[in-house]
């Protein structure tokens, strides 16, 4: 082999580096100049998320369409040539991805900023979430699909891989009935407004946040900073408590156990003066109501809005403190008392 035939392929990667190189100075150029004119924001996510993928596709494909010239020897020739090829595929298929993403990400931080509807904002996030990662997978067959046509053993056994399709997907169905069962299920979850990220739900005996949720689980945040992994299927197959799917206002419930010469009106007027200093009640409802009666003492509910679970949850143990501490000191005879034994 020449010496001309050893530099020819080496000046012929160094040229696409350096047309690669020009086109990321360009591009970078153009988007500073436009910067007044895009969100700069979206700008730089553009730009920081889709520039690897971008410049790796752009330089394989010009390495493959440049391949010709360069004057590689046939028994390499054919290996370099599918190597780029598979290159172009991967590189492609990364950069699509990325741009799907960008654009769904896009919509939802638009969409955001046009509604103050926290509920519908849930929604839109969980299924933009879904859409996501389906994208993604869908974006990750074709890519291997494509990948796979390329080698001629593969193509060659196509047409038994086909007829032997029905088989094979009865298989693999009933091999994977779980995991196709949490997939159907997490679409199901993710677009008919099941369960949504961010919402307060009472999965299992244990109240939490929804942290996460995926093509086949979904992850629960307790209050306690626990993680609960649950399938997916959980949601649609069972019951749960969600306490935000509309409205996360939600109405607390403290009870306290008191004697019989408890003066209820004091206490009612004690309990509305408490709750109109209180930042946590948002001030739609409130309520102190003897709701029960047993021989040694009385029991009295105390019901107070709050804008979500956790605000309902810090209101609820600060009336009852605050309660029993006005009793304790304007009405002890109010606390109730145990009679441990009768003296003779």
């Amino acid at each position: 082999m020449s010496l001309w035939n050893l530099l020819t392929p080496v000046a012929l990667v160094g040229a696409v580096v350096l047309a690669t190189a020009a086109a990321d100075r360009a591009v970078l150029l153009v988007g500073r100049r436009t910067a007044g004119r895009l969100p700069d924001l979206a700008m730089r996510r553009m730009l920081r998320s889709c520039r690897v993928p971008t410049l790796l596709t752009l330089g394989s494909l010009l390495l493959l369409v440049a391949e010709p010239g360069a004057g590689l020897p046939p028994p390499a020739r054919e290996p370099v040539r599918h190597g780029l090829l598979l290159l172009v595929l991967a590189s492609g298929g990364w950069l699509l991805t990325r741009v799907v993403t960008l654009l769904i990400d896009t919509s939802l931080a638009r969409y955001a900023t046009e509604r103050r509807d926290p509920a519908r904002i849930r929604r839109v996030r969980t299924q933009t979430v879904m859409l996501r990662r389906l994208a993604g997978a869908g974006i990750a067959v074709v890519t291997l699909a494509a990948a796979l046509t390329t080698f001629p053993a593969v193509r060659s056994v196509g047409a038994s891989l086909l007829a032997s399709a029905g088989v094979v997907g009865l298989v693999v169905g009933v091999a994977a009935q779980s995991t196709l069962a949490n997939l159907f299920a997490g679409i199901q979850v993710a677009f008919g407004d099941v369960v949504r990220l961010g919402d307060d739900v009472v999965v299992a005996g244990d109240w939490g946040t929804v942290e996460e949720i995926t093509l086949t689980y979904v992850v629960i945040a307790t209050w306690d900073q626990r993680r609960i992994v649950m399938p997916v299927s959980y949601f649609v197959g069972k019951p749960f408590e969600n306490w935000s799917r509309r409205d996360p206002a939600i109405t607390g419930t403290a009870l306290l156990h008191l004697d019989h010469r408890t003066p209820m009106d004091e206490l009612r007027a004690e309990f509305e003066r408490l709750l109109k200093q209180c930042p946590l009640w948002d001030g739609v409802g409130s309520a102190l109501q003897l709701v029960d009666t047993t021989p040694s003492t009385i029991v009295v509910r105390a019901l107070m809005t709050a804008r979500n679970a956790s605000d309902a949850f810090e209101l609820r143990c600060w009336i009852r403190e605050q309660l029993i501490a006005y009793l304790r000191e304007h009405a002890p005879e109010s606390l109730p008392r145990i009679i441990v034994g009768q003296q003779h």
